[in-house]
């Protein structure tokens, strides 16, 4: 204590040490706030552990993570009740200050659970938070649109829907959690309102046209998880086996919340594999018959040799619009067409001649990985031949890996300068805008190892062919490989070609902007229909502009306020959730790109994101330095980290788990987007 006393430098005076009696008996403990510290709005974050290490959720290992609207209308978590019981005295006491504090609960024969408050500090709020009257207002109205969207539809099969960011189409991982309105509207206009739903139906599931996929609340976009279920559905399947296999699927995912991202793989049957009759013995204890489990499998027999076929398959097609889009393209660039003009077009034909091939390609695509799987689970290949032919497809991205150790600069970048890490985001700089941001062109890097072609032993083309043939699947075993690395390489391809018509359409969008006074920052808030009214109509384009990016700005705000669970399965979890273990914090609703250190590199702390292993108390020394973000591997949203880098106002992603703590701190420059929620690795 004298050590302590000593080291604020001077004399203590009248000041007093309070000393708290060692709790005996604790069963579990944690940290609290009466607000969002990213946010500032008021929702009550409870993070805490059970058992009876008092500082495993103040040292940064993790707990769990309980988020509740100040006027919640949901039944609170019974664990975390008696703490949001506590916050609210403390913020009657103190005014309505925000405030963290620490807490414990201890459990005896006489007396039961007992919630102790161990300290309670005041929470510093980068601006003043809006009341819980006007957060009530909001959730109010997101509930019910909530519990409109879960009811039975007529045009729809299944009793409710669940929603999520990261099924199907994923708007987390493309988008960010809170994409802003221009890139949350590019993302809906080129994809997620119509031509999801065209590609599913061209290539034989259900008929789901006129359904947008992703809608949004205040600005976070979701998967409507019933209608992407429906879209799996082969079109010839019965109604009623239709339905209650739409309806198994959302009650596999209710039971199993984890696989919300795993959905394609782990809880829907979409394509014909070769282990698919034993996959779809799962089934028989969900009471599905065994001729409607053959009846399943004979629809997607059907559906899946429409797209495999070796000389008509569905993917030669969309293979072929690839060549329509580039020239389309090119042509439209060198034409005297003016700027709003060229925006239009840009993305009318990157719709047709590229997202919408470019669906159907992912769809060949991951039929082909499904393909690869099943041969592993028949036993017909090893783990050891799965990465072989993996490694032997030739993709963009490994190309450029080599182009970037033989190419000169100009070159390169005329070939890969379209590319920017936030495809949809005009805040991203391209490649040929920000070069020096990405590479060093100071140095080649070595050229990587030659691709080494994959080849099929004699014994394993027999059991193919035997295979290919019981299966009733139509191709050769030379015509399914070929498929395989065709599906597997064009949809990356693909992507890459749409890509640049929406680059060059973001470029040409600042361009526009510039003309008439208006920023990217400004843009970034805009919807991109005003630029289809500008090519149409006559209108007074700086008005037009203005009120869209000051509408965009307004709703933005709001986004900002709202918390959300990643997998949303009831009206009420609107107000109250409990957050995945599994999910990383994200501090602050800043943006930073920089390159990572490891916390030992003093030398190179300055500007860049370092990457910690915990959220303990003694990294402190970290905020003597200039550094631009933080990670670490292990942090609740309420550690002593995640306190000190909201005060600092610094980008951060607190607890991010061991497999993606190895996969960002082992990258040489990363994005870090906490509003979104994301993180992209730039440069490895």
């Amino acid at each position: 204590m004298e050590q302590v006393i000593a080291s604020y430098g001077g004399a203590v005076g009248t000041d007093e040490v309070l000393i708290q009696p060692m709790l005996n008996g604790v069963v579990r403990s944690g940290v609290a706030f009466s607000h969002d510290p990213n946010t500032c709005a008021p929702y009550r974050v409870v993070n805490w552990s059970e058992g009876a290490d008092t500082v495993a959720v103040t040292s940064g290992m993790g707990g769990r993570v309980w988020h509740q609207a100040a006027n919640s209308v949901a039944q609170p978590n019974p664990v975390v009740a008696p703490v949001i019981g506590l916050l609210n005295e403390l913020l009657a006491l103190f005014g309505e200050l925000p405030l963290d504090c620490e807490f414990a609960v201890t459990r005896d024969k006489g007396h039961g659970d007992v919630l102790w408050l161990l300290q309670a500090r005041r929470l510093i709020l980068r601006h003043i938070p809006e009341t819980p009257e006007d957060q009530a207002v909001r959730l109010d109205a997101l509930q019910r649109k909530v519990a409109r969207g879960m009811q039975s539809h007529p045009f729809l099969m299944g009793r409710r829907t669940v929603y999520g960011v990261m099924p199907d189409w994923n708007p987390a991982e493309i988008v960010g959690i809170r994409p802003k309105p221009l890139a949350l509207s590019l993302y809906r206009e080129l994809i997620t309102d119509a031509i999801w739903a065209y590609q599913r139906h061209n290539y034989g599931y259900r008929n789901l046209r006129s359904f947008p996929l992703m809608p949004h609340f205040f600005g976070l976009p979701y998967i409507d998880v019933r209608l992407s279920f429906n879209s799996f559905i082969p079109a010839d399947l019965d109604e009623g086996l239709a339905g209650r296999l739409v309806d198994h699927y959302i009650d596999r995912l209710l039971s199993e919340p984890t696989l919300h991202d795993k959905v394609e793989f782990e809880i829907v049957f979409s394509c014909y594999t070769l282990d698919l009759p034993q996959r779809l013995e799962s089934l028989a204890d969900a009471g599905f018959s065994k001729s409607e489990r053959d009846a399943i499998a004979d629809s997607l027999r059907k559906l899946t040799n429409r797209i495999v076929h070796p000389k008509d398959g569905l993917w030669r097609g969309d293979a072929a619009k690839i060549d329509m889009l580039t020239a389309r393209r090119e042509a439209l660039l060198l034409s005297g067409a003016d700027p709003l003009e060229r925006i239009y077009w840009l993305l009318e034909d990157a719709k047709r001649y590229g997202t919408l091939p470019f669906a159907g390609l992912a769809r060949a695509g991951f039929v082909a990985v499904q393909m690869l799987r099943s041969l592993m689970a028949v036993g017909v290949f090893s783990q050891d031949d799965y990465d072989a032919f993996m490694g032997g497809v030739t993709t963009v991205s490994s190309q450029l890996a080599r182009d970037r150790a033989t190419l000169d600069k100009t070159t390169f970048l005329a070939r890969y300068g379209h590319l920017r890490p936030g495809t949809y985001s005009i805040l991203s700089p391209r490649y040929d805008e920000a070069p020096g941001l990405y590479f060093d062109w100071s140095q080649r890097p070595p050229l990587p190892e030659p691709v080494k072609p994959f080849a099929l032993t004699l014994p394993q083309m027999r059991e193919i062919v035997k295979l290919l043939e019981a299966h009733g699947l139509q191709p050769d075993p030379v015509g399914l490989f070929d498929f395989m690395q065709a599906g597997i390489e064009l949809r990356e391809l693909a992507k890459f070609h749409f890509t640049r018509n929406l680059s060059d359409a973001l470029a040409l969008i600042t361009d526009v902007g510039a003309q008439y006074g208006f920023s990217r920052d400004d843009l970034a808030y805009c919807d991109i229909g005003v630029f289809k009214e500008l090519h149409v109509a006559a209108v007074d384009p700086i008005d037009l502009l203005a009120r869209s990016i000051d509408q965009g700005k307004a709703r933005y705000l709001e986004t900002l306020k709202i918390a959300l669970p990643p997998l949303i399965s009831s009206p009420d979890e609107v107000w109250a959730f409990q957050w995945p273990e599994t999910s990383p914090n994200f501090i602050t609703q800043k943006q930073v790109t920089a390159a990572v250190v490891g916390c030992d590199a003093r030398e190179k702390l300055a500007g860049r994101i370092v990457c910690i292993p915990n959220a303990d108390p003694g990294f402190d020394w970290l905020f003597a330095y200039p550094i631009s973000g933080l990670i670490t591997a292990w942090g609740g949203a309420n550690s002593h980290m995640a306190i000190r880098a909201g005060e600092q106002g610094l980008p951060a992603v607190i607890g991010a788990g061991e497999a993606l703590y190895e996969r960002w701190s082992s990258a040489s420059l990363l994005q870090i987007d906490c509003a979104g929620r994301k993180v992209e690795v730039l440069s490895s």
